[in-house]
């Protein structure tokens, strides 16, 4: 567990989501404000996270609904385009996560010098974004083939919208992925983004992989964080940040601040 500490300067991290808005080549992106209204607001929630005190942050195009499993190129490029005009303003370690393609994660990591990506890298799914296929061997021969011995790799082993195609409990699962996969970390989440990972499960899995990194990866808010944390080794966090608690919205600072305030009372 001493990765977390020399990555993150802390116990239990709180790794907080800037979500970018919809890219070039998304459905609903926003041609009349273009690219700089992406920066612009990528800028402002990044401000808000920071100034509220989280840990880390990790930047995902959240908003390329409905998600690709495979990105086009724009894609990455378009991430990297922000991330680097903003670049010189982040303060904390950060992550990213190009959704759904841990390869395209990976490249973005390279050109911007990220810490972590969470992705989902193994297993069969069926999901609201068809058959879902993954190959573990090929991610980590390409994380290699970069040289990116430090990159964290954060497997996401409850994917949001999917179920493992065969039936297979979350305890094999976890035991399997750490047997096979190395991972850096696990992630462990609910249905969609914002709803509260269940506890039991997240119980079952860090029993399961003690001496594996396990993050809770979705629903967390200042009434269950100090549940969440006594089993998980951190969080990661994005709808509860947002005003009113709603996804689509921007960061609100006030309920970052409230946040982190009870996570530091705990930690």
């Amino acid at each position: 567990m001493k990765w977390i500490y020399d990555v993150f300067g802390v116990k239990k991290p709180i790794v907080a989501m800037c979500h970018l808005r919809a890219l070039p080549g998304d459905p609903y992106f926003d041609y009349e404000g273009g690219m700089k209204k992406v920066v612009e607001l990528a800028r402002q929630d990044l401000n808000a996270l920071q100034c509220g005190g989280v840990d880390a942050v990790m930047f995902s195009n959240e908003f390329s609904l409905p998600y690709l499993t495979k990105v086009n190129p724009e894609t990455p490029i378009a991430m990297a385009r922000v991330i680097g005009e903003i670049l010189n303003e982040i303060k904390i370690p950060f992550g990213v996560n190009v959704l759904w393609d841990p390869i395209a994660s990976i490249d973005l990591a390279a050109a911007t010098g990220a810490s972590f990506i969470r992705e989902i890298m193994s297993g069969v799914y069926a999901s609201d974004f068809g058959l879902w296929n993954t190959n573990t061997g090929e991610t980590v021969r390409h994380k290699a083939h970069l040289g990116l011995k430090n990159l964290k790799l954060f497997f996401n082993i409850v994917p949001e919208a999917a179920k493992y195609i065969s039936n297979r409990d979350v305890v094999d699962i976890a035991k399997s992925t750490v047997f096979n996969n190395k991972p850096d970390a696990l992630c462990v989440s609910g249905l969609t983004a914002g709803t509260q990972t269940d506890i039991q499960i997240l119980y079952k899995v860090k029993e399961a992989v003690p001496e594996t990194v396990v993050f809770t990866n979705t629903g967390c808010n200042v009434g269950n964080i100090e549940t969440q944390l006594q089993i998980a080794d951190g969080a990661i966090v994005g709808t509860t940040f947002k005003q009113d608690g709603k996804f689509e919205n921007l960061v609100d600072e006030s309920r970052v601040r409230e946040f982190m305030n009870k996570v530091k009372s705990i930690r």
